[in-house]
C-alpha cells in the first residue's frame, strides 16, 4: 500500500493534535436500564453532541486542515466537492467554512432535510441525484469539472479516517477497562479509524461494527471475502448508513475487525426509542445501530466475555417531522 495511502496510530495521533480545541472531546454516558438489557456494562460515546451533529466533523476538519496548511497563501481559493448521504456532508460544509474556503455537496434526493439545511447553514452549495452510488460519483465529477474543486472522500481519503480515528483515543482515556467497543458501519471510515487507533495500542479489545440487516455490505464483504457493493443504495431508516464500504476501509476491516452484527428495522427503532426515552437525547436512527447489535440476542451470543463495552452514538441529525414514521 502506498505511504500516502496509509492509516496509522501515528496518523491518528497527529489528526488528535490538529483536533484539539476545533473538536468537542465527546463524553460517554451510561444508563443502568440498558446495562440490564444488554447483560453487561455499556458506556455510550455522544457523538451526537459533535460539532455539525455527528462524528463527520472530525475527519473533515483534519482534511480540511492538512489542505489549508499545504496551500499556504493561495487556500482562500479552495474549493471542495464532496458526495455524501447527509452527515459527512455537513461536516466538511462546517470544516471548510471555518476555514474560509468554499464547499460543494452532492447528495441523494432522498437525503433527510435537516442534513442538507445544515449543509447549506454553513454555506456549501448542494446538489441532489438519484440515490444511487454511480449517480453520486458522476454528479461529484460534473461538479468538479465545473468548479475546479477538489474532491474530498468520506470513505478512501486517509487524513479524514484518521480524524476519525481519534474517538478511538478518546475512548481509551474514558473507558480504561473497555472490553469491547461497538460503531455503526456505512463507508467504513470510523471503523477503520477506530479500528486502527484501539488495536495499535489495545490489540486485545475487540472491534465490532454494527449495519442495517437490509445494508449489510460490510457483513457481505467479510461473509464473501471480498468487498460487496449495492449498485444502488439499500433504503433503511438508518439512512447514514445506506452506502457501500470503500475500498480502502475494506483493506483494514479483513484485519482490524472482529466481527459484523447486523440488526433489524424494528431493532433500530426501539433502540432509538430507548436511547431518547430512558437517557433524554437525541440520536438518529443511524447512532441507534451500535446500540441495537448490543441489546440483540447475536451480540449476546457471540460477544461472550465482553463485559465493559463502549458502543459509539454516531450522530443526531434527525428530522423533527418524520418521527411520527421512524418510532
Amino acid at each position: 500500500m502506498d505511504a500516502d495511502n496509509v492509516v496509522t496510530l501515528k496518523t491518528v495521533q497527529k489528526a488528535a493534535d490538529t483536533l484539539s480545541g476545533h473538536v468537542i472531546m465527546t463524553p460517554v454516558q451510561t444508563d443502568e436500564t440498558l446495562d440490564l438489557l444488554s447483560g453487561r456494562r455499556l458506556y455510550l460515546k455522544c457523538e451526537n453532541f459533535q460539532k455539525s451533529g455527528s462524528f463527520k466533523f472530525r475527519g473533515a476538519y483534519n482534511a480540511v486542515s492538512r489542505l489549508v496548511n499545504s496551500n499556504g497563501s493561495t487556500a482562500n481559493r479552495l474549493e471542495l466537492v464532496a458526495g455524501s448521504t447527509g452527515n459527512f456532508a455537513c461536516g466538511l460544509a462546517m470544516a471548510a467554512e471555518l476555514h474560509g474556503v468554499t464547499a460543494h455537496m452532492v447528495m441523494p434526493d432522498n437525503s433527510p432535510e435537516c442534513k442538507r439545511q445544515m449543509a447549506l447553514s454553513h454555506g456549501a452549495s448542494l446538489t441532489l441525484c438519484e440515490p444511487a452510488a454511480q449517480e453520486i460519483a458522476r454528479t461529484v465529477n460534473q461538479v468538479r469539472d465545473a468548479t475546479g474543486a477538489i474532491f474530498i472522500s468520506g470513505a478512501e481519503r486517509p487524513d479524514v479516517i484518521a480524524g476519525h480515528g481519534t474517538m478511538g483515543l478518546e475512548l481509551l482515556r474514558q473507558v480504561p477497562d473497555m472490553d469491547a467497543v461497538v460503531m455503526p458501519v456505512g463507508t467504513g471510515g470510523m471503523l477503520t479509524g477506530v479500528s486502527v487507533a484501539i488495536k495499535s495500542i489495545c490489540p486485545e479489545i475487540r472491534v465490532y461494527g454494527a449495519e442495517p440487516e437490509v445494508s449489510n455490505c460490510a457483513a457481505m464483504s467479510l461473509e464473501k471475502g471480498e468487498r460487496y457493493a449495492f449498485p444502488r443504495f439499500p433504503q433503511s431508516v438508518a439512512d447514514g448508513l445506506n452506502g457501500n464500504i470503500g475500498k480502502l476501509p475494506w483493506t483494514y476491516m479483513q484485519s482490524n475487525v472482529d466481527d459484523i452484527f447486523t440488526v433489524s428495522e424494528d431493532e433500530i427503532k426501539n433502540a432509538m426509542r430507548l436511547v431518547w426515552e430512558r437517557m433524554q437525547m437525541v440520536i438518529e436512527p443511524s447512532g441507534a445501530v451500535g446500540v441495537a447489535a448490543v441489546l440483540s440476542d447475536s451480540f449476546k451470543a457471540r460477544a461472550g466475555g465482553c463485559k465493559n463495552v463502549a458502543v459509539i452514538l454516531s450522530g443526531g441529525n434527525v428530522d423533527i417531522d418524520i418521527l411520527s414514521k421512524i418510532l
